[in-house]
């Protein structure tokens, strides 16, 4: 469904991926975990050429692509299979929040407004914003616009949505109602990518934990692999500074 080889990315001098494979399975949730600037986003925005690579090849779907030749034609067929969801919600403040919804459908997928509008109010009414369609994006809380950008992702029906720390730029008591949208998606049965800090609901979502440092997977493998039974030292230094449950969790396998 979606195969990396070998994706390198430098920023300047700097290497920010040095060499990634990764294979996901159709409805995988995966979730990326790691010390911030290891990359993870990166991984991210390469799916969706947000990011240019300097090498690599990439399977999506029936879209393959060596990014040392990337065509246009291909650029488009990844950004049209993919669809990503930000941390600062990215929402068009200048058009009302069924019409942030119905904007990809039309503009991109060229749907008729009566059918991206159908879409966009089912999909509002699942996220539970519905009475809010006719609202602007100022007049509603973090936690609500970040479910309408979700809405919006889910629109374009994409092979993969890709989910960029999507809490971190929430207060607290509205994290839970994101993690809860989020959740109720992946039981959908989409493909997701997804990058949080949430250890608790990696755990509890994911279907496979991809742990990174310095630009390279150190450790792959199931919730249950990667929380409670992880066999590598730097893997187990990072979750028990940031998820000191899994000290216990480990303590118990071992």
């Amino acid at each position: 469904m979606l195969a990396i080889q070998n994706l390198k990315v430098s920023f300047g001098d700097k290497e920010v991926l040095k060499g990634v494979d990764l294979q996901v399975n159709k409805g995988d949730v995966v979730t990326f975990i790691g010390p911030s600037g290891t990359g993870k986003t990166t991984i991210l925005k390469c799916v969706n050429y947000l990011v240019e690579p300097d090498e690599g090849q990439m399977q999506l779907s029936d879209v393959s692509v060596d990014f040392k030749k990337i065509h246009k034609k291909e650029i488009l067929q990844l950004r049209r299979n993919t669809a990503m969801v930000f941390q600062q919600f990215n929402l068009f403040k200048n058009k009302t929040v069924v019409e942030n919804v119905m904007d990809a459908q039309i503009a991109v997928q060229k749907k008729s407004k009566k059918e991206a509008y159908e879409i966009s109010i089912d999909l509002l009414e699942k996220v539970g914003l519905l009475e809010k369609k006719d609202e602007y994006p100022s007049r509603l809380s973090g936690g609500q616009q970040q479910r309408v950008s979700i809405a919006r992702a889910l629109a374009v029906k994409p092979d993969v949505v890709l989910f960029d720390e999507p809490t971190s730029s929430l207060d607290p008591e509205l994290v839970a109602e994101v993690l809860k949208v989020i959740e109720r998606v992946a039981q959908t049965g989409v493909t997701i990518l997804l990058v949080t800090h949430e250890m608790d609901f990696a755990r509890k979502v994911s279907n496979k934990i991809v742990f990174m440092e310095k630009g390279h997977i150190v450790e792959q493998g199931s919730p249950e692999e990667i929380f409670e039974q992880s066999q590598n030292e730097r893997t187990r230094q990072f979750l028990k500074q940031y998820y000191p449950q899994a000290v216990e969790l480990m303590a118990v396998h071992s």
